[in-house]
């Protein structure tokens, strides 16, 4: 799994999640991870990363992949298998304060996170003792489906169009995931996944 680098500068913590197999989110960490020989290994990311957390609400199916294709050309580089995941429930888990994009507590946010490289949301939802306030999540299923293996061709110097059409191939994987599964998993049939 690779984590925001971020992460691995607190003294401490930094080994306790590298005793767990995490990695830095960097380019360079992934390079290693998918050049083992041997194959084996797994380069697990969250795409949207901390900007796409100041979009994460109940009720909300947005993904940020529009304009995020570094992956995709590592993946056409080492000739890794592209493998579409997407967990339903996880927004269902905290409310967050409203944030419009333009709005000032949303330009707070942007501005910290560029800053630091984390983005901060401001959430909130159950208690211990009871449900009306607190940072614990709510009481939700987290339902994650695996959709089917992209196989690519390796290419060293991959060109634009080559990046552009497997990441076009890549959201339509993920889209077709999503509507395959939306109402098994209490999702209204209106309701799409878009991509910012």
């Amino acid at each position: 799994m690779l984590m925001l680098p971020l992460w691995f500068r607190v003294p401490f913590f930094r080994d306790y999640i590298m005793c767990a197999g995490l990695v830095p989110s960097a380019k360079e960490s992934a390079k290693y991870l998918l050049r083992q020989a041997g194959g084996g290994n797994v380069a697990v990311i969250a795409i949207g990363g901390a900007p796409e957390a100041l979009d994460a609400r109940p009720g909300a199916y947005s993904v940020l992949l529009k304009n995020r294709k570094g992956f995709i050309k590592l993946a056409l580089q080492f000739g890794a298998t592209l493998v579409p995941v997407f967990s339903f429930g996880e927004n269902e888990l905290f409310d967050q304060m409203p944030n419009p994009r333009g709005s000032v507590l949303r330009t707070i946010q942007e501005r910290l996170q560029k800053m630091m490289g984390i983005s901060l949301p401001l959430f909130h939802a159950r208690g211990v003792f009871q449900y009306s306030f607190g940072l614990i999540p709510y009481r939700k299923p987290i339902y994650t489906v695996v959709g089917k293996a992209i196989e690519v061709e390796k290419k060293e110097s991959p060109t634009q169009e080559d990046i552009d059409t497997l990441h076009q191939k890549y959201m339509e994987e993920l889209f077709r995931l999503f509507e395959d599964h939306k109402t098994k998993y209490n999702v209204t049939e209106e309701k799409q996944l878009t991509f910012i």
